[in-house]
């Protein structure tokens, strides 16, 4: 009688350790490139060194991440990959030290792009952050060590966001003790902040506001990465939040390439194309 060899059938956990040890055992640059280097496509390393540096948006003050959409849409559509972290709003320091924490989870370049207090936040938050290679700044502030936005906004005339255009509301700090959150009066939110949009839409943007701290408007700025890092500046001829004059100056001393639109505080919604367009200026330079 012939003797018959059998073996014993696997159990599930048994297959699935087999697969694993065979899936495990090959190289892990073929999994990830998909045997590139057999096929002659391009390598791994190829790639990332190809890759498009990250568009970083950071809003400012009595705004939200939304008013950014039509840059999201026009960036993705080029093929950029876009991050719009949301902005606290509390304090400068703060404030930057989040967005700072951000970006150091973003491997490769990065174009680092701020709207008015966004300004401020951007020109601390990328000092120490090596892959930023490059900072944007939309109508915004780009304060000197030991400037704070209070000075800056009032050093020339023409800012319609005054004392009476505010509504101060206390709120509890953390550690205990009270702040000072901002809102935009109804009366005085189309003309100085958003004055080249409906005010059906203003409206909106009035009721769906961020205040915006008081502490963030006195805390003095660092030492600001434009200092070392290349600028791009998209002055508003008709903002009525930061003078012009003001922007032009901030501008001219970061060295910033620049470029001005006629607009009000709020150019990165009511010409969100011009806006792109600046930012992939920035984002081309990038290697």
């Amino acid at each position: 009688m012939k003797q018959v060899l059998t073996r014993p059938v696997a159990s599930g956990k048994a297959r699935l350790a087999g697969i694993l040890t065979v899936a495990l055992s090959v190289p892990l640059a073929m999994v990830i490139s998909g045997g590139a280097a057999a096929s002659g496509q391009t390598s791994l390393t190829e790639s990332r060194s190809s890759t498009k540096p990250t568009i970083v948006l950071v809003h400012g003050g009595w705004a939200d991440s939304s008013g950014w959409s039509g840059e999201i849409s026009r960036l993705t559509k080029a093929g950029y990959p876009v991050i719009t972290p949301a902005n606290p709003l509390r304090g400068l320091t703060s404030d930057a030290d989040y967005i700072r924490s951000v970006l150091q989870t973003i491997t490769g370049p990065i174009v680092l792009v701020g709207h008015s207090y966004g300004g401020a936040v951007i020109s601390n938050a990328a000092r120490g952050v090596p892959n930023v290679k490059a900072l944007v700044y939309i109508a915004a502030f780009a304060p000197e060590t030991g400037e704070t936005l209070q000075a800056l906004v009032t050093e020339n005339p023409g800012t319609r966001i005054t004392p009476a255009a505010l509504d101060p509301r206390q709120y509890p700090l953390p550690g205990g003790g009270e702040g000072t959150a901002l809102y935009i009066k109804q009366s005085a939110f189309h003309d100085a902040f958003a004055g080249d949009l409906p005010v059906s839409t203003t409206n909106l943007m009035w009721a769906e506001q961020r205040p915006f701290s008081l502490a963030a408007f006195a805390e003095p700025s660092s030492d600001p990465a434009w200092k070392t890092i290349p600028s791009w500046y998209l002055v508003s001829t008709n903002d009525h939040a930061i003078p012009p004059a003001t922007q032009w100056f901030m501008a001219r001393r970061a060295h910033a390439q620049i470029e001005s639109v006629e607009a009000s505080h709020v150019s990165y919604i009511s010409h969100s194309d011009v806006t792109t367009d600046l930012i992939l200026k920035a984002a081309g330079s990038v290697s």
